[in-house]
């Protein structure tokens, strides 16, 4: 036999000290009773009373709180075997580390509040299975499709611009990317939500895009960043600003949120477009978007469990406790 919640078997201690407060309290009754007057008058007064009920009455009561200790502690034994699925949506976080979203046109830049605002939904998945691609002028999954949140928020903490040597925004890359990374065996709602400034320099997003929708992959877009911008800061191997990012002219580079391009991709993926807030409460029209989604199993497994049979005990406490009221304090009454 085991125990679901061994630790309440503890409580099995307050059985002797109840017994020693009812001896306790038995010989204090006496003492009392033995003042009120001559022993003789006593006895008659009392003949009435069920001493024997009332001696039954008490270790019945006692039987029942020892019972439903056990009952809470939830005593298994035996093995039944039981089919455990697992049901959600894909969803394939596309996270641009590029270097214009270290720009802090959104505090304290749009890369780390990419990074929480993916954190969050991490937090609010309920058994949905997700996987983490990064992309600059390239891209590669950090992560494949997994349900354990923990170790994904591990891996989320690395992505850092400089993973990816080559330089630009490959976002229609990034897609083609995130709908390799599907399990294109399973019959599951496929979602890919894309977290960037939108600056698309490389590829094709558009084309990218209209080519998942037609797997029926929704593709949902998050701006991060302003319409008008911020130069992109440098940093030295202290990781503090020494200046700003500069083209070949030698002006100042402004990076520029792109809503119309993500609106586009969107629209192709048959998703929708949110612009990053400083409250996060595009994340909440995210889940929304993402709790009308079908949910289909992603996965069944056989799993071993132990029997629970605390019911049998809670019965036995059940029958004794009613057993026990149902003894009178007194002699010859039903």
């Amino acid at each position: 036999m085991t125990f679901g919640h061994s630790q309440l078997l503890f409580g099995l201690i307050l059985l002797p000290m109840a017994i020693l407060f009812m001896v306790w309290a038995n010989r204090r009754r006496q003492v009392a009773i033995a003042r009120l007057g001559h022993p003789a008058l006593i006895a008659r007064l009392s003949e009435s009373i069920n001493w024997r009920g009332r001696w039954w009455r008490k270790r019945l009561w006692l039987l029942t709180l020892a019972l439903l200790l056990v009952a809470m502690a939830r005593p298994q034994w035996g093995n039944e075997v039981q089919v455990v699925e697992q049901k959600g949506v894909e969803i394939m976080a596309v996270l641009d580390i590029s270097e214009s979203m270290m720009v802090s046109d959104l505090k304290p830049n749009r890369l780390s509040r990419a990074k929480l605002e993916i954190a969050d939904l991490l937090t609010r998945l309920k058994g949905d299975e997700i996987g983490l691609v990064l992309f600059s002028g390239a891209s590669f999954v950090q992560f494949p499709l997994t349900s354990d949140y923990t170790t994904a928020l591990s891996f989320l903490d690395n992505a850092q611009p400089g993973l990816i040597s080559k330089p630009g925004t490959a976002i229609g890359e990034a897609i083609n990317t995130a709908v390799a990374g599907f399990d294109a065996h399973r019959a599951t709602q496929k979602v890919i939500v894309i977290f960037t400034d939108g600056e698309n320099l490389e590829t094709d997003p558009l084309d990218a895009a209209n080519k998942a929708a037609e797997q029926n992959i929704l593709i949902y877009t998050i701006g991060f960043g302003s319409p008008e911008g911020e130069p992109i800061p440098e940093y030295n191997q202290q990781k503090e600003v020494i200046g700003y990012k500069k083209n070949q002219q030698g002006e100042t580079v402004v990076s520029k949120l792109d809503e119309i391009t993500l609106q586009k991709i969107a629209l192709a993926g048959h998703g929708r477009y949110f612009r990053a807030t400083a409250d996060g409460r595009e994340l909440v029209s995210l889940i929304d978007e993402l709790d009308k989604l079908q949910r289909q199993t992603l996965e069944s497994q056989f799993e071993v469990r132990r029997v629970e049979r605390f019911q049998i005990f809670l019965l036995l406490a059940l029958v004794m406790m009613v057993i026990g009221e149902s003894l009178t304090d007194r002699r010859g009454i039903n």
